[in-house]
């Protein structure tokens, strides 16, 4: 979340940022949360003078009864009541204001870098580079994905329909081995880059979902166990970025950077339409997730080592691609700049999202408490930042798609040893 500190300091460029986002009322909002810290500090001022005068008459009230002054200190301890009761008092009307001031605070997103375009939708994505002279050229005969894992069998929805609901397949013969290559494909790949592999929980308690942002934003996204009042992950990000909350790391530990292989859980809003047909859009899919915390100093530095690092897994599988910069209105609620990777589709003739790789400067770690001590002894709140490499389902459809033949589909070369084989052929 926002610090109050950057707010009051900044007020100008956190109103226009938020107004860049298409927040509405957001210098009232903004207003709002200056007052509410004044009232936090004028109430936190007179309870410390409270608490103080209350510390003081105690010490006099011993005094008193050791020289024999019982009825001064008996005028003391009535002073001394009144104030616990003062104190009380305060101290409720401090927790209402600190509740209500970090609720605004939570509703509020992050401030766009300045170099975000403006816009509305991703209709108004800045397109940063293109990759597209390795579009294949299919004929009149190709097929999309959807299709082809039904004649290929290698994925099946109706048996994940019947076992838990639509969004939930079953990937089945090859098409399981190369969910499970390319998973193991992506993970080496960001081993060799620094990456530390952690495999974390698939379930989160709700400190963590606020820590990430996630809460109280996307909580209709998530699936939530009531039981337990624990939250599905909707990325490897949530957990692995959790294991640093409450901490002070050392100026010498970063850039810290971990890597994890979950399935992610999002409870997408039901819809028509080819864009979420087959492997498009599910509830449930497989995801290698970046995570690196930074300097502030160096977390745009980290940032394009990560779009790097992307770009050069999609290279490998030989896929069309393209990089966009989000405008300011399809930013996400906690990120500061976000670049998405997608990957052309040969039959279905359109560009799916593979990748979203972003930095939220201090956005998280202000949440986590996550802060830095440098030599010199000084905190300061880290930098975040994460990335998708890759999601799964997306990948492979357009793998199916652009490498089908008449009577099978080539694998990419880079897949081939974690595959055990070069060709999905009809079993």
């Amino acid at each position: 979340m926002l610090q109050v500190i950057t707010i009051e300091n900044e007020f100008d460029r956190c109103v226009k940022g938020l107004e860049k986002r298409g927040l509405e009322g957001a210098e009232t909002l903004l207003k709002e949360v200056l007052m509410l810290d004044e009232q936090r500090k004028k109430l936190q001022g007179e309870l410390d003078e409270i608490l103080h005068e209350s510390n003081k008459l105690a010490k006099e009230i011993g005094q008193l009864f050791q020289q024999g002054k019982k009825d001064e200190a008996e005028v003391a301890k009535t002073k001394t009541t009144k104030l616990k009761q003062n104190s009380k008092t305060l101290s409720e009307e401090l927790s209402n204001v600190e509740v209500s001031l970090t609720k605004h605070l939570y509703n509020i997103p992050n401030i766009p870098h300045d170099t975000v375009p403006p816009g509305k939708t991703d209709a108004d994505n800045e397109v940063i580079k293109v990759i597209d002279d390795n579009i294949p050229d299919l004929g009149s005969n190709k097929k999309p994905h959807w299709d082809l894992i039904e004649e290929y069998d290698i994925v099946d929805f109706e048996i994940g329909n019947k076992v838990t609901g639509a969004g939930f397949p079953f990937y089945k013969k090859q098409g399981a081995r190369l969910v499970r290559g390319m998973v193991n494909y992506f993970l080496d790949k960001a081993a060799e880059a620094g990456y530390e592999e952690v495999q974390p929980p698939v379930l989160i308690n709700e400190a963590s979902g606020l820590g990430t942002g996630q809460l109280p934003d996307k909580e209709g996204q998530m699936y939530h166990t009531e039981a337990n009042d624990l939250y599905l992950i909707p990325t490897a990000e949530v957990p692995i970025t959790n294991m640093y909350r409450d901490v002070i790391l050392k100026e010498d530990q970063l850039p810290i950077k971990h890597a994890g292989h979950t399935p992610c859980f999002r409870r997408e809003a039901g819809s028509w339409g080819s864009h979420v047909r087959g492997l498009n859009r599910l509830h449930q899919f497989d995801k290698v997730e970046i995570v690196q915390i930074a300097d502030p100093s160096k977390s745009y530095e980290v940032l394009d080592q990560m779009v790097v690092h992307v770009e050069e897994l999609i290279k490998s599988l030989n896929l069309p691609y393209r990089i966009l910069k989000l405008c300011a209105g399809d930013l996400g609620f906690t990120s500061v700049i976000t670049y998405d990777f997608e990957v052309y589709s040969a039959a279905q003739e359109k560009w799916l999202e593979v990748s979203s790789v972003s930095n939220f400067e201090t956005f998280q770690a202000n949440r986590l408490k996550l802060r830095i001590k440098n030599n010199g002894g000084k905190k300061e709140l880290a930098h975040t930042l994460n990335g998708s490499a890759l999601a799964l389902p997306r990948i492979m459809a357009a793998v199916l798609e652009n490498n089908q033949a008449s009577d099978h589909i080539k694998m990419p070369e880079v897949l081939h040893s974690y595959l055990g084989f070069k060709e999905i052929r009809k079993s």
